[in-house]
């Protein structure tokens, strides 16, 4: 049986800043900006030249993966409005208990690939958000980012996201 882990503890050692590093900005940091609908809590870890985002629609085959930000702005928009639909949720008490304690407890950000300045980063979601009404909300998909170290510090460059996320 694998040991539980702390979902709110980076899981990579004192002795690899750079993985400790992307884990800070894609997990604890994107978290807390997007409870907040705060952008500019991680407006700085972007590299907004060339960025692009491309969206999985859930969908296992490519063919059916979108070119849906093709730059930042549009996909700050995007991250704006679903962050703050969901604060609108929060607010309104459609969730049972802090929804950020369900999210820490669905993400998981354990492989990143780093090759000089270049880094390949899978960040999974596989949990569930209580609702106050006993349903829940499904968090079961994941993003594979590239990141570049930019200045000394790690940046996303893009994503391919909205993949389906199947257990390991």
């Amino acid at each position: 049986m694998p040991a539980s882990r702390d979902p709110f503890a980076n899981p990579f050692p004192e002795g690899d800043p750079d993985r400790r590093a992307i884990w800070e900005m894609l997990v604890p940091r994107d978290i807390d900006a997007f409870m907040g609908a705060d952008w500019s809590m991680v407006a700085g870890d972007f590299i907004a030249s060339n960025f692009t985002g491309i969206s999985g629609q859930f969908q296992p085959d490519p063919q059916g993966f979108t070119l849906a930000f093709p730059t930042l702005d549009a996909y700050r928009a995007e991250w704006l409005r679903q962050a703050t639909e969901f604060g609108i949720q929060r607010a309104a008490g459609a969730f049972a208990g802090d929804p950020r304690d369900g999210i820490f407890a669905a993400t998981r950000l354990e492989e990143i690939e780093i090759d000089g300045d270049a880094a390949l980063v899978r960040k999974k979601f596989d949990g569930r958000l209580a609702k106050a009404d006993g349903g829940h909300d499904r968090m079961n998909w994941q993003t594979l980012y590239v990141c570049r170290k930019d200045a000394g510090r790690w940046k996303i460059a893009g994503f391919v996201g909205y993949l389906p996320h199947v257990k390991d």
